[in-house]
């Protein structure tokens, strides 16, 4: 007998769509998702995006995070609020990068997870 989900814990998509929304009302700029099933045992989907400069990045992430635990979402891992360079999300299900435009070009995580590098420079 398979062990069934957790009633109360969005899944996956759920999760995904909550936290685009999110990002989308928060004006976080150049927004990518990339796939991660059968690529990641740890996650299903990883967002990358920019905000504007430190204040924007430190309350899309802020904002974000009060989203997920309001629908419900738990152990929710946060790191880099103190300097919002660049907030690492991690609600299990979905990662978010919430990154500076200096820093998301330094260190270009899209080119790092998807099939095709130059897909990801577009």
């Amino acid at each position: 007998m398979q062990a069934q989900p957790d009633a109360d814990k969005p899944d996956a998509t759920k999760t995904l769509s909550l936290i685009l929304s999110r990002l989308d009302d928060m004006k976080a700029e150049e927004t990518v998702t990339i796939d991660l099933r059968g690529k990641s045992a740890y996650s299903d989907y990883m967002i990358v995006t920019t905000g504007r400069v430190n204040r924007h990045v430190g309350a899309i992430a802020e904002n974000v995070t009060k989203s997920l635990k309001e629908n419900g979402v738990k152990n929710i891992h946060v790191e880099g609020l103190p300097n919002c360079d660049w907030v690492l999300i991690d609600s299990g299900e979905v990662i978010v990068h919430v990154f500076r435009p200096e820093v998301r070009e330094f260190y270009n995580l899209e080119r790092l997870w998807t099939q095709n590098p130059a897909v990801a420079a577009v």
